[in-house]
């Protein structure tokens, strides 16, 4: 059924075209027509092949091309403009037209070509005209490159040129990456000797998209062009590297540390000067707390790269000394100040992860080996510190979830010791590598795990976290779910059973295991789930309520169409007795109105009077603290966490609201404590570009508490550091909120305002 659509709505396209192509043509086509009218249909044009399929337009492809052309020649720039645009488009569509070696497919692309290089060589036009004539030229060379060999040496010169010039460097840069990603024939030597060098200069520059854009260009000239580079050329571009890698711009290094890897690899006699220059940046951006995610990734791949390239300078058992020295031995110069580890808390993250790519990816088993055995003493001695200590047990996690541990038979013990640790951040290192650990061998160390939860409560929270790293690591790949799936109403039954737990946190564990159980296992897991909603405790409803929050994410996933049948019956516990519970489903309903909004759409009648009760309910209460008595609101936090889910629904399903309604609550929010008041000038805000109208109608309950915010003294706010800036910061909000409604049409004439 999805084929026919797909070829009724093409046969349509194609009727359409005989319709819209003809007129176009013809407004191309007319001498001395409106500037006007050619840069609007030379826009349409190009939108319009853009956004269809190139087969479409190969019946019109000759006359376009001759229109086109004609609009290239024009002596308004703006035309000339929208013309290349639309033969940049035009380039993807010709390959359709026949095979490559057909007559009218080679005089399309000489045409294209004449008329592209005939801009490119004049120095003299406007910036826009130059940057699209460089970016038309680079994609015909990248697609055309076969029928276009002998127009190379006339063409590429001119890039050269081009980058010379401070103008369109930045554009030429950006179009010889199409060429040189494209790998499609084109010969770069003829420039390559001086383009380089060139290249090599941009890096010093402080135009930060410039460097990024010559980073990309090199790491492509190194995979597809490694034969027409030199050695001296490579020794130009790596002085220029270690200035790159530094904590100040994460991005920009890891291009840099990404382009040396490949250099590493393709070019291994090219990597002597690496080990002094780029490697000492590369350290020090290891110990900073800033590297995490895909840069992480990129320096672990640099580390193993060095390895690999078999360069004497740069050995494996170095390289790991050169990484964990810090650890082993802290000096002032790596350890943070007033701080009792070795190096930052996120860089021993950061060394473990680099360590265990280099153990793992040793063709040596002995060193591989080394590691392991050095990591498990380590973690045996009592006179290992903390630092040292927390980073074995970081870099045995990190190699225990990619490969198998149970050769060591001490070590499940030697980590369950780590429990004992004062250190929470040992023993929070030491949950994380059980749970890793029993990734590489499942069925050997699961039940164990399973059987220290019930039988040690005092290690209940590390043990549920060990679990929940367990379940994370194994629902990313199919063939491991497999394998988990065989142990699910095992652990269901385990976590079903502290689910009443009275610690907050260890119930928050419990729930993000059950809702990433309920991901493997819908069908049986979400109907169970869902009976546990009207259990006699608090705590057993609340946590089954944040089970659900788990199950939400903001990518398709096969437990949708159940869970927006039940998640109404799930959400029925706003309506809770409960504070806590309710403040939960608040929560929950929050992130699905996030992620998923069309999950509750169905459910917005009666969730949203529900929603709607939580910003009104207030329970004021004294506490005494010696001779003094501090106001507290138990229900603050459930009406913060009401006003956020408001926000959100009023992004995601304003459809689904009754906006005079909304606007009744919002109106409560402007009279309450500062946080919740410049939620709701957000919220006004947002209104005021979506239904102007009705905030007019509400202006006056507006404005009286915008008017008390501008009117109260910073002396009425508790004007002493932090709650002195907060109430300056109230103002700065409430003043944004009342300039927004400056920009409603006619909004001075309003009495009020």
């Amino acid at each position: 059924g999805t084929i026919d659509k797909q070829k009724q709505w093409y046969q349509r396209r194609v009727r359409d075209m005989d319709t819209v192509i003809p007129p176009i043509h013809k407004c191309l086509s007319t001498k001395g027509g409106s500037c006007y009218i050619k840069i609007s249909s030379l826009g349409f044009l190009s939108k319009l092949i853009k956004h269809h399929p190139p087969a479409i337009f190969t019946p019109y492809i000759k006359d376009t091309v001759s229109c086109v052309i004609s609009a290239v020649q024009d002596t308004f720039y703006k035309v000339i403009s929208e013309a290349l645009a639309v033969t940049e488009q035009l380039v993807f569509v010709i390959p359709y037209t026949g095979p490559p070696d057909s007559p009218l497919v080679g005089e399309l692309c000489v045409s294209i070509f004449n008329a592209t290089l005939y801009r490119l060589k004049e120095a003299d036009l406007d910036q826009e005209v130059k940057e699209r004539a460089i970016t038309c030229m680079g994609h015909l060379l990248a697609s055309m490159s076969e029928l276009l060999q002998p127009q190379l040496p006339v063409a590429l010169p001119l890039f050269l040129d081009r980058l010379r010039n401070e103008i369109t460097r930045l554009t030429t840069v950006k179009a010889l990456t199409v060429i040189a990603r494209s790998n499609s024939g084109v010969s770069l030597k003829l420039i390559m000797g001086e383009a380089l060098p060139l290249l090599g200069t941009f890096l010093r520059k402080t135009n930060r998209a410039l460097k990024l854009s010559t980073l990309e260009l090199l790491d492509n000239l190194i995979v597809n062009y490694t034969q027409d580079i030199t050695t001296s050329m490579v020794n130009e571009l790596i002085d220029e590297l270690p200035r790159l890698i530094s904590e100040s711009d994460t991005h920009v290094s890891q291009l840099a540390l990404m382009f040396v890897s490949r250099l590493s690899e393709r070019m291994p006699h090219c990597a002597d000067k690496i080990p002094n220059g780029v490697l000492p940046a590369a350290l020090t951006l290891v110990r900073s707390p800033l590297l995490q995610g895909k840069a992480l990734e990129v320096m672990a791949s640099f580390f193993c790269s060095l390895t690999r390239s078999g360069n004497l300078s740069v050995q494996f058992v170095e390289l790991v000394q050169h990484l964990t020295n810090p650890v082993y031995n802290p000096s002032p110069a790596t350890q943070p100040a007033n701080s009792p580890l070795a190096v930052h808390k996120q860089a021993f993250y950061s060394t473990s992860h680099c360590v265990a790519a280099l153990a793992l990816s040793s063709a040596n088993y002995a060193e591989y080996q080394a590691v392991i055995s050095k990591l498990v003493d380590n973690l045996k001695s009592e006179d290992t510190t903390d630092s040292v200590r927390l980073f074995a047990l970081l870099t045995i996690g990190s190699i225990g979830k990619h490969r198998d541990l149970s050769e060591r038979k001490e070590l499940q013990s030697v980590l369950m010791g780590a429990f004992n640790s004062a250190s929470e951040d040992v023993k929070s290192a030491a949950s994380y590598a059980l749970g890793n650990v029993c990734v590489g061998n499942l069925n050997l160390y699961l039940p164990s795990v399973i059987t220290e939860i019930q039988e040690n409560p005092k290690r209940q929270y590390l043990l549920l976290n060990s679990l929940k790293e367990i379940i994370t690591s194994m629902s990313d790949k199919e063939e491991s779910i497999a394998i988990l799936k065989n142990y699910v109403p095992e652990m269901w039954n385990v976590l079903i059973r502290y689910m009443q737990v009275t610690e907050e946190g260890s119930r928050k564990i419990v729930a993000a295991c059950l809702g990433k159980l309920m991901l493997i296992d819908h069908v049986t897991l979400l109907p169970k789930l869902l009976e546990y909603t009207t259990s006699d405790q608090p705590f057993v409803r609340s946590t089954v309520v944040t089970a659900v929050k788990y199950t939400v994410t903001d990518t398709p996933q096969p437990i949708d169409p159940l869970l927006r049948q039940f998640m109404g019956q799930f959400l029925s516990l706003l309506k809770d007795e409960d504070l806590n519970v309710r403040r939960m489903a608040l929560v929950t309903l929050n992130c699905t109105a996030h992620n998923k909004p069309i999950l509750i759409r169905d459910h917005m009648d009666e969730l949203l009077p529900n929603l709607y009760k939580e910003t009104t309910i207030k329970l004021k209460r004294e506490v005494e603290m010696g001779p003094f008595k501090y106001p507290v609101d138990d229900a603050l936090d459930n009406r913060k966490a009401a006003f956020e889910c408001m926000y959100t629904v009023l992004h995601n399903c304003i459809d689904r609201v009754n906006i005079f309604q909304f606007l009744d609550h919002v109106e409560i929010g402007l009279k309450d404590v500062p946080d919740i008041k410049m939620l709701t000038y957000l919220m006004v805000l947002r209104l005021i570009q979506m239904n102007p109208n009705a905030v007019v109608l509400k202006l006056d309950h507006i404005l009286e508490p915008l008017r008390d915010t501008f009117n109260s003294k910073l002396k009425d706010i508790c004007p002493i550091g932090q709650e002195g800036e907060k109430a300056n910061e109230l103002k700065r909000s409430a003043m944004r909120t009342v300039i927004g409604m400056g920009k409603i049409p006619e909004i001075e004439k309003h009495p009020s305002f």
